[in-house]
Formats: C-alpha cells, sequence, structure tokens
C-alpha cells in the first residue's frame, strides 16, 4: 500500500492528542507514514490507557515522540521545543500543527460567585483553547521548522456561533480561535503556511461526555444528521489527512464542517 507521507521526513505536532480527535488524527497520519509527535497533560492513572493507544502508533514504522507537557507553561514550551528540534535534525520539518487542546470551563452564566464563569474561567478557557494556536504558531515559525507548505488546523464546534448551555466560555473560545486561524491564513500565507478550522459533528469523546446535558446533544444531533449518526473521531481524522496533502494546498483560510450535513439541520 502506498503511504501518502512516506520517506518525506514530515512531521504532525499535535496539541492535545491523547484522547478523541487528536489521538485518531495521529493514528491516521501515522498510518500514512507521517512522523508524530504528541504534546499531552494527563495523570499518571491515566496512562496505562493512553500508553495502549500511543503503542498502536508506534507499530506504523514511523518515528513517535510524546511529551506530557503543559503546552502553555512557558518553560515547558522551550522544553518541548528543545526535544522536538533534537529529534527532528537537520532534515525533519513539521508538515502539520494541528491544535486539540480541550481545557475548558464548562460553568454556567447564571449562579452564585463559585458556580457560575467569572472573568478568570474565560480568561483561561480562551488561552487554552484559541490564542495557544497562535502562540504555537509563531514559535514553531520562529524556529524556521516548519515543512515550505506547512498546515495549521484546528478543532473548532457548531457552538462558536450558536449558544448551548454552560458553553459560554468555550463558545468564546471556539469563536476566537476561527478569528485567530483566518488571521494565521492571511498573514502567514507568503511563508507557506495553509490555515483551516475543522467544525467537527457532535462526537462522542470525553470532552463531550464532560458537558452538562451531553445526553440531549448527542439524541438532537443524531436527529438533525442526514445520516442519522453521530460524527466519529475518524470521520474527522480523515478531513485533518486530506487536508495535509499536496492537493490541499490551495484551501486556506476556512471553518469546514466535518460532520456529515448536521450543520444543515
Amino acid at each position: 500500500m502506498v503511504k501518502r507521507f512516506e520517506n518525506k521526513n514530515y512531521w504532525a505536532l499535535i496539541l492535545g492528542g491523547s484522547s478523541g480527535l487528536g489521538l485518531a488524527s495521529a493514528k491516521k497520519l501515522a498510518s500514512e507514514g507521517m512522523n508524530i509527535c504528541i504534546i499531552h497533560r494527563n495523570s499518571r492513572a491515566e496512562m496505562k490507557i493512553i500508553n495502549e493507544e500511543f503503542s498502536l502508533i508506534k507499530n506504523q514504522s514511523i518515528q513517535f515522540l510524546t511529551l506530557n507537557k503543559d503546552v502553555l507553561n512557558l518553560q515547558h514550551q522551550q522544553e518541548i521545543l528543545s526535544e522536538l528540534k533534537s529529534i527532528l535534525g537537520s532534515d525533519g520539518k513539521i508538515r502539520c500543527l494541528l491544535h486539540s487542546i480541550a481545557k475548558g470551563n464548562l460553568k454556567p452564566m447564571i449562579g452564585n460567585e463559585h458556580e457560575s464563569l467569572s472573568t478568570d474561567d474565560f480568561s483561561i478557557t480562551l488561552q487554552a483553547m484559541a490564542t495557544s494556536l497562535y502562540d504555537w504558531t509563531k514559535l514553531i515559525f520562529n524556529e524556521n521548522i516548519f515543512a515550505e507548505d506547512a498546515r495549521i488546523l484546528a478543532f473548532t464546534s457548531e457552538g462558536s456561533s450558536k449558544p448551548i448551555n454552560n458553553y459560554g466560555a468555550v463558545s468564546a473560545a471556539k469563536a476566537a480561535l476561527e478569528a485567530i486561524s483566518r488571521n494565521i491564513a492571511l498573514e502567514f500565507a507568503p511563508f507557506g503556511l495553509r490555515s483551516n478550522c475543522i467544525q467537527a459533528g457532535v462526537t462522542e469523546t470525553r470532552s463531550l461526555k464532560m458537558i452538562p446535558g451531553s445526553e440531549d446533544l448527542i439524541k438532537n444531533s443524531i436527529q438533525r444528521n442526514p445520516n442519522k449518526r453521530l460524527t466519529t473521531p475518524e470521520d474527522v481524522a480523515n478531513a485533518v489527512f486530506l487536508l495535509c496533502q499536496n492537493e490541499a494546498a490551495w484551501i486556506n483560510g476556512c471553518v469546514i464542517p466535518v460532520d456529515g450535513g448536521e450543520h444543515l439541520g
């Protein structure tokens, strides 16, 4: 079987790839010959299951680096860059920067001081789920380790433009994420970067289950979807793979629904 990225020394740097959409994307890209670096933040108790998933990626005969570090921490960022540059060597380049960070506050706007969203909750969520895309794009750009035709991809959701209970901080972050992605598409295009957001349909992941009322979201999504099923992580991973190919070089500054038509409902 022909692997699209085999022997090209391309890397995907995935921010938040220990589960869900990020992990599925890592598996797909690895199966096509792309080397993988996953940055994640997980407890020791969670690592047994995660390492089992990571072993599936290692079996793809690619180079694989995982770092359990905080991508938002300035010191950790420098440590990550140092290890990444070491494994890339003189020839390795980052073809895909994939933003899959799900660190958002899911509180309602109404309630007492401790139960409702605060300004700090908004700030933390915006930094983790939006401005960190720009931070990491700039970090890699300044280190000159992007490939000549690199792809910046980020996962957004319908919540960026549609209100959902308890989703206010994440909704604001997703809207900001899309705006940042568009400006990256505009300002970094002369340097070979393409930036797009994937608006995934409702997908049964750990992040979804943390949203209060997620059972109703799942039920409504299946009813709205012309295919009468939820989006799967593999559906989204396939889109990531498509956008990383040479033929997708002219797709830039878009928010692309990957939901089987769920957004039509």
